[in-house]
């Protein structure tokens, strides 16, 4: 599979063609997302536990799908995920929360392994799970779920899990420039970015961001006006 979503493409003149806002999932709606994996058929089986699994980890560490379906079972190490041969062939360590790690142990323990290199996530005749199959079941839990559209925008993605994670660690960047800057490039590198302009991005992708990020530019052109 190929995600092009790092840059929107340059036209003839340079110019960078505008990237359609993601959809960025509420925390009730991605639980009502893995709620109805849960209930795939047939009920506590695999096939359920691997989307439920899948979904959770998605919008908990912001992988690409191409990611975390090409994870090996021997990826899964003690400080979390080794993402090996990304979208621009780097390697990288993604730090997995407690409750992230859990979900991914009880999930091997069904899921019952023979070997370090078997993928992670399997349909259920065992073979990689693929991302067409995975596309259009989360577009047929996106319906169950009731995911409403904003007016004027696109139907809800499974990459836009990605910008959820992305928008959601931004709006807890620490206040300051020297300290929003450092958050920036840490995201960035969390994230696999190799332009900075894909994490620039977010910053405009929803209306909450582009409010704070006026706001705090007011109150800098304020604070300079006054000193």
């Amino acid at each position: 599979m190929n995600n092009r979503h790092e840059a929107p493409p340059a036209n003839h003149f340079g110019a960078r063609k505008k990237r359609r806002p993601p959809h960025i999932y509420s925390p009730d709606e991605i639980s009502l997302l893995i709620i109805g994996a849960l209930q795939l058929r047939p009920r506590n089986g695999l096939r359920s536990q691997t989307y439920a699994t899948l979904i959770a980890l998605l919008a908990t560490t912001g992988l690409r799908i191409s990611e975390a379906l090409n994870l090996k079972v021997a990826d899964i190490r003690k400080d979390g995920l080794l993402v090996r041969e990304t979208k621009f062939k780097k390697t990288r360590l993604v730090p997995l929360h407690d409750t992230a790690a859990a979900g991914l142990e009880r999930y091997l323990k069904q899921r019952r392994p023979i070997s370090m290199d078997d993928p992670v996530f399997i349909c259920d005749r065992g073979q990689p799970l693929q991302y067409s199959a995975v596309r259009d079941t989360f577009d047929r839990l996106v319906n169950k779920a009731g995911v409403r559209l904003t007016p004027g925008m696109h139907r809800p993605r499974l990459h836009d899990l990605r910008h959820t994670f992305a928008v959601r660690a931004l709006q807890t960047c620490p206040v300051g420039r020297s300290r929003t800057g450092k958050h920036m490039v840490a995201l960035a590198t969390y994230m696999g970015h190799v332009n900075i302009y894909a994490t620039y991005w977010y910053l405009e992708a929803t209306a909450d961001l582009m409010r704070d990020v006026a706001a705090v530019g007011e109150m800098f052109l304020s604070d300079g006006a006054q000193s």
